[in-house]
């Protein structure tokens, strides 16, 4: 059967069915036990770390959304490879020997993939700083580059440790905000608020018991004071959800504090990248505070 027919055919639900559940690893079909030679990533961030890690001519294709700068951080290299839509047909003729997931891909687009003995390795989003190290780990057990996932560890490890060095000391902090759409704001059990502390700040959302983030009022901002406000980049199109972001206190605490910081792309994904995010945070601190000048 060829694999257009097996394709039709499982789309037509004439294959056995066999759904094992998302982000199970050990219910995946299996990765190669030889290294993948022809790879699909259907999720940003796999895209990500799946560039940064796969051998020459090892990687297929990866999702459009890496080929788009608004979310990419790594738009021109993203755009020497095939983009993907996440569709189980596109895929499937890609002719794939390893096809790299997200928790929140579809899961139509993944049971079928399985349904056609495609193997299908699920990865779970990066909640903190800590599983940057583990997804960049395993995928370099999917792809069998496991040296190259340990020296990036190595280095990130190097790095963070230094950034760490150089952050003032608990009292001496300044204090963000981290404010997003619909005014929620993060705290240090999250990525966004853990690449935040690293850069030197202390965390508004933390103080009122928001450590795993929450909404904050536009009021207990205002009243927090805070010195630096940190928000997201705007999408082009109206958005009731960023209307916040436009209000007049927040425009005058961001006028006030640190210039109003803009999260980028490397917020984006748990990947090394977001040490960069750290250092140009870190940065501004200290230009702020006349710090390291």
């Amino acid at each position: 059967m060829s694999r257009f027919d097996r394709l039709c055919c499982a789309v037509a639900g004439c294959l056995a069915t066999v759904s094992p559940a998302v982000g199970q690893v050990a219910a995946d079909p299996g990765v190669p036990a030889a290294p993948p030679e022809r790879v699909v990533s259907m999720n940003l961030c796999t895209d990500q770390l799946a560039m940064m890690m796969a051998d020459d001519g090892q990687l297929h294709s990866v999702s459009y959304l890496s080929q788009q700068a608004r979310g990419s951080a790594l738009v021109e290299q993203a755009r020497q490879y095939v983009p993907n839509r996440g569709l189980a047909e596109e895929i499937y003729l890609m002719d794939p020997d390893l096809v790299i997931a997200g928790s929140f891909s579809d899961r139509t687009t993944l049971d079928m993939l399985r349904r056609l003995d495609v193997p299908v390795a699920v990865f779970e989003p990066a909640g903190n700083l800590s599983d940057i190290r583990d997804r960049v780990r395993r995928m370099g057990a999917v792809l069998h580059r496991e040296e190259a996932a340990a020296r990036m560890v190595a280095r990130f490890e190097a790095r963070l440790a230094d950034l760490a060095a150089q952050a003032p000391p608990a009292g001496d902090r300044p204090r963000a905000a981290l404010y997003s759409a619909n005014g929620w704001s993060s705290g240090g059990k999250t990525l966004p608020g853990q690449i935040v502390t690293a850069a030197g700040f202390d965390l508004v959302a933390d103080d009122f018991g928001l450590a795993w983030g929450g909404f904050l009022p536009l009021e207990l901002l205002a009243m927090s004071d805070p010195d630096a406000v940190i928000t997201g980049q705007p999408y082009p199109a109206d958005s009731r959800a960023e209307e916040i972001l436009d209000h007049p206190v927040v425009a005058h605490l961001k006028r006030d504090s640190m210039r109003g910081i803009v999260s980028d792309q490397d917020w984006s994904c748990g990947t090394p990248l977001v040490l960069d995010a750290i250092e140009r945070l870190a940065q501004a601190r200290r230009m702020a505070t006349g710090a390291g000048r």
